[in-house]
Order: structure tokens, then C-alpha cells, then sequence
């Protein structure tokens, strides 16, 4: 028989997840969108993927946390303000880049577990850069490290 541990709630989980659905609904953004909120001061673009992959190819201008670094102490230290907005992307915003942007199931979407696990942290001004779009004719401006 398995242990309580109370530093793993899924109840909680589910219940901040579906809140964080419902917030979620009102903040997703066109790619225009996401390039003009960008250029905005305060604004910051968070890439989750791996290093790698970031390292590989990632919206210019964009930070890299990776999703498993997401903690206390380092969102602390890179967005110490919970009322930063913030973009994120993620690998199924991009067709025809399976190198540096590799789909996932459309369930386990990064955008999904960043999004809810911003939201969990507190932050509420999140924005999520919603269509599917191929890499090719994006507006986006894309870098390298």
C-alpha cells in the first residue's frame, strides 16, 4: 500500500488545474498579438523546453527555464514579480521545426503544465501564444545561442 506524502497533492493539483483552465481561457493571444505584448516594457518570453532545444532554437528574446527547474527559489530569481507578464510558447506552436520544436501529444502540450504551473506560483498575467503555426512564414524572430 502506498504512503501519504504531503509534499504531493493531486487534489490540489486538479483543483488549481482547472482554475488555471479557466483563466487560461482569456489569455491566450494571436501571433500579433504575442509579438506586440513582447515589445511592451515589463514583459518578459519564457521558454520551458529543455536547454538543449532552446539552445537549438527559441524566440529571440526569450528566457530559458526549463519546466523541471520551475521551483520556488528560481522563479524567485528570474521573475521576482508576480505581476510580470509573461508569454510562453512551446513545441506545438511550431509545425515544420521538429528539430528544435518536436510536437507532443496535444494533451501534453508544455504550454499546458507551464500555463498551470505559473498560475499555481501566483502569476496571473500569463499569456499563452495560441495558433499552430508553421515555422516558415511566422512573424517570429528566432535565435540561436
Amino acid at each position: 500500500m502506498a504512503q501519504d506524502n504531503p509534499a504531493i497533492d493531486m487534489p490540489g493539483y486538479l483543483r488549481v488545474a482547472n482554475e488555471a483552465a479557466a483563466h487560461r481561457a482569456t489569455h491566450r493571444v494571436s501571433e500579433a498579438d504575442f509579438i506586440r505584448m513582447s515589445r511592451e516594457p515589463g514583459t518578459v518570453i519564457l521558454d520551458a523546453r529543455s536547454k538543449e532545444k532552446y539552445d537549438e532554437l527559441h524566440v529571440k528574446g526569450a528566457m530559458n527555464l526549463s519546466f523541471p527547474d520551475i521551483a520556488v527559489s528560481t522563479l524567485e530569481s528570474a521573475i521576482l514579480d508576480r505581476g510580470t507578464r509573461i508569454l510562453i510558447y512551446c513545441n506545438n506552436n511550431f509545425a515544420n521545426a521538429d528539430g528544435p520544436f518536436p510536437a507532443k501529444l496535444a494533451t501534453a502540450s508544455l504550454n499546458l503544465s507551464t500555463y498551470i504551473a505559473l498560475y499555481n506560483y501566483g502569476y496571473r498575467h500569463v499569456y499563452e501564444l495560441a495558433p499552430l503555426i508553421d515555422i516558415g512564414r511566422s512573424q517570429l524572430q528566432f535565435e540561436s545561442r
